[in-house]
C-alpha cells in the first residue's frame, strides 16, 4: 500500500501502527522534559540576549532613554521577563554541563541520566530563586538608606 494504510487497519504503518512515537502513546519522564526545556531555553536566551543589548543602547543613549528602559523593567511584565531570563540561563548551563558529562561518554544509564534531569529541573529553579533573592537583598540597604538623614 503505496498510502501508508494497511489493508483495513487505518492509518499509519505496518499493522496499523503509528508511523513515529506520538505524545498519546509515550509516557513523560524527566529526559524528555529537561530535552525540550534546553531548546526553549536557548531559544528564549536569544531574546535575552536581544533585550540586554537594547538596554545597553539606552545606557549610550542617554538618561531619559535609560529612564525609560528601567521604567519598562520595572512593570511586572518586565520583572516576568528577567525572571525568564535568568531561569533559562540557570538552566541552560546545569543543562550544558550534563551534555559536557554525555560528551564524555559517561551518564547514559537511564536511572542516573532520569536522576541528572531532575536534579538540573531542581538546581535551575533554586538557583534562579538565589540570584533573585540575592539581587533583592543587596538593593534593599540602598532603598532603606535613602529616606534617612545623613550625619
Amino acid at each position: 500500500m503505496a498510502d501508508g494504510v494497511s489493508a483495513g487497519k487505518g492509518k499509519g504503518g505496518p499493522e496499523g501502527r503509528p508511523l513515529s512515537p506520538h505524545l498519546q502513546i509515550w509516557r513523560w519522564h524527566a529526559t524528555m522534559l529537561t530535552s525540550i526545556l534546553h531548546r526553549a531555553t536557548g531559544v528564549a536566551l536569544y531574546g535575552g540576549a536581544l533585550l540586554f543589548s537594547l538596554w545597553l543602547v539606552s545606557i549610550a543613549l542617554g538618561p531619559q532613554a535609560y529612564a525609560l528602559s528601567s521604567a519598562l523593567i520595572g512593570t511586572v511584565i518586565g520583572q516576568i521577563i528577567l525572571w525568564a531570563v535568568v531561569f533559562s540561563v540557570s538552566f541552560h548551563i546545569l543543562s550544558g554541563l550534563r551534555h559536557l558529562v554525555w560528551d564524555m561518554g559517561a551518564g547514559f544509564n537511564p536511572k542516573l541520566s532520569s536522576l541528572f534531569s531532575n536534579l538540573i529541573i531542581i538546581g535551575a529553579v533554586l538557583l534562579t530563586a538565589g540570584i533573585w533573592f540575592w539581587s533583592i537583598s543587596a538593593s534593599a540597604p540602598a532603598s532603606l538608606l535613602q529616606g534617612m538623614p545623613i550625619q
